[in-house]
């Protein structure tokens, strides 16, 4: 496990920061950035990243930022210290923990209320689908609508039908950012998916 210091605390954060807010690559620069070690003391919040690097490992603490992120629109790390940004990893690790167990019984609950895939997915008159409808009421996790959209490829659909251009673009972005930090079976998620598709034709 790789150990943390305040300053590879402060590099990953500025590196999950920008990856989030821009168009830089976490995983094709392998979370590289160029911070400096004179910037990060000079910065005033180098306390906040001492504190998090004496609490979390580094893998943790990548998890502990990512969560945040796709939680909430983080300005700076201060508004993520603290109970509140606590509370979002925690929910975050038990969505991660039990991810099998939540697509399969959001994927039941899609196909129970919409009849079929197609009619979850399904732009009518440029507004938002079922399935996207779900996901902001958080009925339907995150999470869930990323790996279908993984397997199915249905947001270049979206993005040319629905109208809204200002909540679903920001929010598709989103989404494009945090797949590649979801791990998951592909061939037992499409298997459930199409288990769930079949019980209810």
């Amino acid at each position: 496990m790789e150990s943390t210091t305040g300053f590879t605390a402060y590099c990953l954060y500025q590196a999950i920061k920008l990856h989030f807010t821009s168009d830089y690559d976490y995983f094709k620069y392998n979370g590289k950035t160029n911070v400096t070690q004179n910037s990060f003391l000079h910065n005033k919040s180098k306390y906040s990243f001492y504190k998090l690097s004496r609490k979390y490992s580094y893998d943790e603490l990548r998890e502990y930022f990512v969560s945040n992120f796709i939680d909430r629109d983080v300005n700076w790390v201060g508004e993520i210290m603290g109970p509140e940004g606590e509370e979002t990893y925690k929910k975050w690790q038990k969505r991660i923990q039990s991810l099998t167990y939540r697509f399969e019984q959001d994927t039941m609950h899609l196909i129970e209320t919409s009849g079929t895939p197609e009619e979850m997915l399904k732009v009518k008159d440029g507004n938002y689908p079922k399935l996207l409808t779900e996901t902001m009421q958080g009925n339907v996790s995150l999470e869930t609508l990323t790996i279908l959209n993984d397997l199915m490829n249905f947001f270049p659909m979206w993005n040319k039908k629905i109208t809204d251009d200002i909540i679903w673009p920001s929010y598709h972005k989103k989404c494009v950012k945090y797949a590649p930090f979801i791990h998951y079976d592909k061939t037992k998620f499409k298997t459930i998916l199409l288990e769930s598709i079949e019980e209810h034709a």
